[in-house]
């Protein structure tokens, strides 16, 4: 078994369809699978044997997916490292994962070799943007730089055939090394097996709520080391193009999905209030978009009315986290329609299981509770991980009886559609009543003037905890901390209605590209001896 065979049967199959498109730069199914076969040949020749961890740390670009595939063909163990993390973040993934290999760029490379000169590694350092035609120190006979040791990516894969490579590998072996930061901020890695993969796979593959096709054009404007990267090999799968952008620029974004008739794209809910925001949005052909699923983080009721006026009946919403592999759950497109036209309460909703995912909400205890009572949101399936990389007592707390705990309090209607309430350590405890900072974010959503909303408890002598929000306003409006409160006494009982609220540019957003909420909380409770009211 092997992820990159099913690169391979597809390029059998379309050999001359699109298969990648980054900037100028194009492969078809037949130069992807030639390119990921010498690669992951020369990987096998430098000594890479099945589970040998190898990194990827760069901005997005063709060649990243490339060493993606090559690395699956290898059987190795591929460590994706978000091009934001911090200097100290990084050595912690290098050193902790024991990497081998690693492919990089020129903004990460000195970097890299720091941390491998500083440790004595002995670690393959790829350099993804030096080739060996360029004037650059790179010796044209070895593809190495004399000065660095680093190896030129157009050497490495120079170095191997064309000759398929598929390393049998267990259905349970592990694939990625998926490090994330999640809610407490210490850096941990969920372990995606070879099975997790190819179940996220199927479920792209044949979701009932909207699948991929062959015809099917995806653009990945976020970074392909996470969820935007999520779906490569789902189109791999089906024959599908992918398109990559370097980084996310409103315009560039638009561009590219007129330019390529992009029918597929995924955005987190601050790309997409950028988006809605554009100047140009309205003089776009979007005709060729099927399919604009908003991920990441909770969207709020208004956007994902903007986005259906301004898109059309095309936008949906997935649930899901490292953890799951796969989005649990899912928002078809025809659900947001009802919830605009019928049933405005499904604009709260992150969907219904996907697939051969269960989705249910268990008690402290661990008890499934009825319908319509909030709990944890807990889920199990074929993408379910069942571990942390080398973490057993975050293991324990995440994975129990084979189900993984999300850490996200929630509660499911009697129709089964689930409806995220709070991250669990985020819920504000106010005199005794639980607050959740999502319900307030959607009220302050429903004002005409709040572009964006961040709801964080702040520390109250009086009452434990209290609520605080942050606030940015959209361009030509204007909006009073008053004015913003009475709004929200009309949509929330009174505990709930923020007693501040800080007016902003623009609000800190984490690697990922969501909204930082832990950064603003800190502000408020810096100099506190706890963190909790």
């Amino acid at each position: 078994m092997n992820l990159g065979s099913y690169l391979t049967r597809t390029a059998t199959f379309t050999p001359d369809a699109t298969a990648l498109v980054s900037g100028t730069d194009r492969w078809t199914y037949r130069q992807l699978e030639d390119d990921t076969n010498r690669l992951a040949a020369a990987l096998i020749a430098r000594g890479c044997t099945p589970g040998t961890p190898v990194a990827t740390l760069a901005t997005n670009r063709g060649e990243l997916v490339v060493a993606e595939m090559a690395i699956c063909k290898a059987g190795a163990l591929r460590v994706p490292i978000s091009a934001r993390l911090a200097a100290a973040e990084v050595e912690h993934v290098l050193l902790a994962a024991a990497v081998k290999v690693v492919f990089t760029g020129s903004a990460h490379l000195e970097l890299v070799r720091k941390i491998i000169d500083a440790h004595s590694l002995d670690t393959l350092v790829v350099d993804l943007d030096n080739g060996i035609d360029a004037d650059n120190g790179i010796d044209a006979d070895n593809g190495i730089d004399a000065d660095t040791g680093t190896t030129a990516y157009d050497a490495l894969i120079a170095e191997g055939s064309t000759e398929p490579v598929a390393v049998d590998v267990d259905e349970g072996a592990p694939a990625v090394l998926n490090f994330t930061s999640g809610s407490t901020g210490t850096l941990k890695a969920a372990v995606q097996t070879v099975g997790n993969r190819l179940a996220n796979m199927r479920k792209l593959a044949m979701n009932p709520y909207g699948s991929l096709s062959a015809e099917a054009v995806y653009l990945a404007p976020g970074p392909i080391t996470h969820a935007s990267g999520m779906v490569i090999l789902g189109c791999f799968f089906r024959g599908a193009a992918v398109v990559v952008l370097p980084a996310f620029d409103v315009e560039a974004y638009l561009d590219t999905l007129e330019r390529e008739r992009v029918t597929h794209t995924f955005v987190v809910p601050v790309m997409l209030n950028l988006v809605l925001a554009s100047p140009t949005l309205a003089e776009r052909d979007l005709s060729a978009l099927q399919s604009i699923t908003v991920g990441g983080a909770p969207v709020s009721p208004a956007r994902l009315r903007e986005a259906v006026e301004a898109f059309g009946p095309v936008v949906n919403q997935g649930y899901g986290q490292g953890e799951t592999t796969s989005a649990i759950t899912f928002l078809s497109s025809e659900d947001v329609v009802r919830g605009i036209e019928s049933d405005p309460e499904l604009l709260l909703s992150c969907g219904r299981p996907v697939y051969d995912t269960e989705v249910i909400v268990v008690d402290d205890d661990h008890n499934p509770l009825p319908a319509g009572e909030i709990g944890e949101i807990v889920a199990r399936g074929p993408d379910c991980v069942r571990e942390y990389f080398h973490a057993p007592e975050a293991t324990a707390e995440t994975f129990r009886e084979g189900w993984v705990h999300t850490g996200d309090l929630g509660r499911i209607r009697e129709d089964g559609f689930v409806f995220i309430v709070d991250r669990k350590k985020d819920m504000i405890i106010s005199g005794g009543y639980n607050v959740y900072c999502s319900e307030v974010e959607a009220a302050l959503y429903e004002h005409p003037a709040v572009s964006e909303a961040c709801v964080v408890g702040v520390p109250s002598e009086k009452w434990g905890e209290t609520v605080k929000a942050y606030v940015c306003l959209a361009a030509g409006t204007t909006a009073t901390e008053d004015e913003l409160r009475d709004f929200c006494r009309t949509r929330l009982s009174g505990v709930k209605v923020p007693r501040i609220i800080e007016f902003a540019d623009t609000l800190p957003v984490n690697r990922n590209g969501k909204v930082d909420r832990r950064a603003l909380r800190e502000r408020d409770w810096a100099g506190t001896e706890r963190k909790v009211g």
